[in-house]
């Protein structure tokens, strides 16, 4: 159903619960009953007798900062009527249309009205209270509407990135650069990407409260496309085989680089990217890493290499004849710097042998052996060809309109596109295809999808195991990095860790520019920063003006 029909759905739902468990209040306050109906117009109606800034009023359907101002709302509705006490508020915030209509159909429900010249010290202290709570719900919406509608912060907890995006970097990210993609589950805690906290079994986000209803549900939509992603643009996505979240938005986001738009095709040889048969484009701001093994007749000072280098994870083993060294993502300069060590015997790139398949196995718990049953999130994508992480494809990336030839050799590469990106019924059985209850030899892809790599190919859980990205699945584009701290996340594929530290000279600086000197953003964050702490003193300069006048 179309985004904006289903929308309106739920307005008029909702406006009729409101009209059912309040119009004998609005009769109370001197308007006409059925304005309770009204979508906007009651809410409008309860700030202007509440004494609240009228304007809120724009807020109240609008996804998941709705359900806030509502609540609050409603709030103001029921002290107007006298519900004050603790059990009464919190009745109208768990319960809103039916505790209402409880006031509503009780007997002779009355408007309070207040005299601050007759108010204890009691009363006023609350009602001071209660403004200082208003002033924390709206800077709370209003940074739930810029974490939603504008930008939201996104932290780098892995290397797949490296050296573009650092492990603890922090980033602003666009959520216009491609469209903005509307909010599908409207009714969610704000802040909150898919669960509350982990409450179930450590490390299984499958038991843990999800942050949103899931229940209630918005369709796909994208408004003011003007652009798709290039190649070479870092992007955020949601992961797509995301198995804990149904919903879209819901799922984690990822940040790797689009290395493949739709009608590409892509291949690994030996380790290097080829797009459409030529050697892919390397940007001044990007390090492509590999893996290399290092063998040492000693042990090495790992901790003055990663005072040198920065990131370096690295596995150390010791052996008979003294160490070695799986380093997981070196640039050709930094091997080449490492290899000229007294200490260094050994050094080689880890590459693949070709037609070799990457296929990982689901471990069986109770037996601690591996059973049959395929890993996909850790299997090279698709899972039937002898396919690596050095040798890859060749691959082309499905188009909108694409018509594909569907057969048991091609069906693990288009089954998650019909089945969970494109939302069809698909069965294979007696070797037989099956589409929405009809045999299918040939489908026709609906929307345009992505191939998406880490910068650090030896270390990136990327396209080359989950497959194609849709574009449903696309958030934006990172804007600028705010804050990047070395050390804070630990990586535990290292033997080392970095030493914690912020890097000062990565705050505020672009991150998908692809120039190697980017531009400083300071003054965006003085101005933010400005306005965020200003804006009270400002506020309260006029007022005082006005009052003056």
């Amino acid at each position: 159903m179309n985004y904006f029909l289903t929308y309106s759905i739920y307005v008029v739902i909702l406006s009729l619960l409101m009209g059912i468990s309040t119009w004998k209040l609005f009769k109370k306050m001197g308007y006409n009953p059925l304005f309770a109906f009204v979508p906007f117009y009651n809410y409008f109606i309860v700030l202007k007798e509440t004494e609240h800034s009228k304007w809120w009023v724009i807020l109240s359907y609008v996804p998941i900062v709705g359900p806030i101002m509502m609540t609050a709302f409603h709030l103001f509705l029921m002290r107007h009527f006298g519900k004050k006490s603790f059990v009464q508020t919190l009745l109208t915030i768990l319960l809103p249309f039916i505790y209402m209509a409880t006031v509503n159909y009780s007997k002779d429900p009355e408007v309070e009205k207040e005299d601050d010249l007759y108010l204890t010290e009691e009363e006023l202290a609350s009602k001071k209270k209660d403004t200082f709570t208003g002033s924390i719900t709206f800077a709370v919406v209003f940074a739930t509407i810029i974490h939603v509608f504008f930008t939201q912060p996104f932290g780098i907890p892995t290397g797949s990135m490296e050296r573009t995006l650092l492990v603890g970097d922090f980033l602003f990210v666009n959520k216009w650069s491609y469209g903005f993609r509307m909010p599908m589950r409207p009714v969610a805690l704000p802040f909150l990407q898919g669960t509350i906290m982990d409450t179930g079994q450590k490390g299984n986000p499958k038991d843990d409260p999800k942050s949103y209803v899931d229940a209630i549900k918005l369709p796909y939509s994208r408004i003011l496309q003007l652009k798709k992603p290039q190649r070479h643009d870092i992007v955020v996505f949601n992961y797509p085989q995301d198995s804990v979240h149904t919903a879209i938005d819901r799922k984690d986001p990822y940040v790797k680089r689009c290395v493949a738009v739709a009608g590409d095709v892509l291949e690994m040889r030996a380790g290097r990217l080829f797009i459409n048969g030529k050697p892919e484009v390397i940007l001044g701001d990007q390090q492509l890493q590999h893996k290399y093994i290092a063998t040492t007749g000693s042990q090495l000072d790992i901790p003055a290499l990663y005072r040198t280098y920065g990131f370096l994870p690295v596995q150390e083993i010791q052996t008979q004849n003294g160490f070695m060294y799986d380093f997981q993502g070196l640039t050709d300069q930094t091997a080449r710097e490492i290899k000229a060590l007294p200490q260094i015997i050994d050094l080689k790139e880890h590459i693949w042998e070709k037609d070799s398949a990457a296929v990982s196995y689901k471990a069986n718990a109770a037996r601690d052996a591996y059973t049959k049953n395929i890993d996909t999130t850790q299997s090279i994508f698709p899972i039937n060809k002898k396919w690596n992480q050095d040798w890859y494809g060749p691959l082309r990336i499905p188009k909108k309109g694409d018509v594909v030839t569907l057969n048991q050799d091609t069906l693990p590469e288009y089954q998650w596109i019909i089945s969970e990106y494109e939302h069809h019924h698909l069965e294979n059985k007696d070797g037989k295809i099956f589409i929405d209850g009809k045999e299918a030899t040939q489908y026709t892809i609906q929307q345009d999808y992505y191939m998406m790599i880490g910068d650090n190919r030896d270390a990136s859980l990327d396209a080359r195991f989950f497959g194609f990205v849709p574009e449903e699945n696309i958030v934006g584009s990172p804007m600028f990095t705010w804050l990047s701290v070395q050390g804070l996340f630990k990586d535990g594929g290292s033997s080392y860790q970095a030493d914690t530290k912020i890097r000062w000279d990565r705050m505020f600086k672009a991150t998908n520019t692809g120039e190697l000197h980017k531009t400083s953003y300071w003054w965006v964050a003085v101005l933010i920063l400005g306005l965020f702490f200003g804006w009270d003193f400002i506020m309260k300069f006029f007022k005082k003006k006005e009052e003056e006048q």
